[in-house]
């Protein structure tokens, strides 16, 4: 069993601390404690640092987040293992860069806790059938794909935490596999 003491969430590369409020401040709300992290803006690999130092018990604690914050959450989780990731619309690739989709998920195989992702199928920085594969790499991983949606989850943030919530319970009972 794997308690989740606390969720961190980050931003993606465009966005702050503060545009994952809305993020965090739900799950607060559905009893799981979450804090925005804010990462400097530069590469995803300079970033990690930043990451780690804004959670003080990274064993206790689901790490995740938008974009470049869940690439940098990613790389983190590849370094030192985390309760559980959480992916919200994952940088698989640049739009129109589909073959860099390896290069960006090389990392995913050291990843040894549960990972959540949750993607858009119109998402131009995802291809979702890449982001399958990429998926598969991944010991522990479960994509939930959205239809009509492209990079942004918002108009789906409602649905998007009653799974991430779902998802931490799993993590807490020592089951990620949906039932």
């Amino acid at each position: 069993m794997t308690a989740i003491s606390d969720i961190y969430l980050a931003h993606g590369a465009s966005g702050t601390a503060a545009s994952m409020e809305p993020w965090t401040g739900a799950l607060t709300q559905h009893g799981y404690p979450a804090t925005p992290v804010q990462l400097p803006r530069g590469s995803a690999e300079r970033a990690v640092s930043a990451y780690r130092a804004a959670v003080p018990r990274l064993a206790g604690a689901a790490i995740g987040g938008h974009s470049f914050g869940g690439r940098v959450a990613s790389l983190l989780a590849a370094e030192e293992r985390p309760a559980a990731v959480i992916l919200l619309s994952f940088p698989l690739h640049p739009p129109g860069g589909a073959d860099r989709w390896e290069q960006r998920t090389a990392h995913f195989g050291s990843i040894s806790c549960p990972v959540l992702l949750l993607s858009g199928d119109r998402d131009p920085f995802a291809r979702i059938e890449l982001l399958r594969q990429a998926v598969d790499r991944l010991p522990d991983g479960e994509l939930v794909v959205f239809p009509g949606q492209r990079h942004g989850l918002a108009p789906v943030r409602e649905g998007a935490l009653d799974l991430i919530a779902a998802f931490l319970d799993r993590v807490a009972q020592g089951s990620s596999a949906p039932s």
